[in-house]
């Protein structure tokens, strides 16, 4: 294991519990917009915004966007 994999899985479940935040502070605030909200849509619905960042993430990484960071 080289350095960068052993600084990234040193900080593995920290940024596992950051994503988890997110996630949980934007089903807050769409339960503080739309009080009424079906939860279990609007969890659906905010993963796949999540995937669809990801995705781009993955995108930007395989065009070089990080490769000089």
């Amino acid at each position: 294991m080289d350095m960068v994999e052993k600084e990234l899985e040193s900080r593995k479940e920290n940024i596992k519990k950051e994503v988890k935040f997110l996630f949980k502070a934007n089903m807050k605030f769409t339960d503080w917009d739309v009080p009424e909200a079906d939860d279990e849509k609007a969890s659906k619905i905010l993963l796949d915004i999540i995937k669809e960042a990801v995705a781009e993430i993955e995108q930007d990484i395989n065009n070089g966007k990080y490769k000089n960071y």
